[in-house]
């Protein structure tokens, strides 16, 4: 098992390779990440928790809390989540998911949601096996 904690400043190199592994195909921009984490780390609506095993981290997962009409108060969405590809399998993305629960919990939130890009069937079944269910289809536009 590892050990889950909050993410600090520190370990934004490690995350980084992770993120790289979640994302295979996208050129990510060091510079801008960086921005975006420390960001986060100051936000009072976003936490960023990963797992830790023999000091290094091997999984890591983002959620947003926001006010939402359709769930009647506080919705928790699960941004990203990433665990190594040497230590899948080990439980240790249930382990991030429920503290990811537990936190949204705490927060008050009333649910919690995630998306996972059409190809990723593993993905899928993963969180199918923990009570998710498949509910619409997200739209998204670039404005850069």
């Amino acid at each position: 098992m590892a050990e889950i904690r909050a993410c600090i400043a520190s370990d934004f190199e490690q995350i980084l390779f992770l993120l790289q592994l979640l994302w295979p195909d996208k050129a990510l921009c060091h510079k801008r990440l960086r921005a975006v984490y420390d960001n986060a780390l100051a936000s009072d609506t976003q936490h960023y928790l990963c797992a830790v095993d023999q000091d290094r981290i091997v999984g890591f997962c983002s959620v947003s809390l926001r006010n939402n009409l359709r769930v009647e108060g506080a919705l928790a969405n699960l941004d990203e989540m990433v665990v190594s590809q040497a230590d899948r399998s080990r439980g240790i993305g249930s382990q991030l998911l429920q503290a990811v629960i537990a936190f949204a919990r705490e927060q008050g939130c009333t649910q919690i949601e995630l998306e996972s890009a059409f190809h990723r069937l593993e993905t899928h079944a993963f969180y199918e096996r923990r009570g998710f269910q498949k509910r619409a289809y997200h739209f998204s536009q670039p404005l850069d």
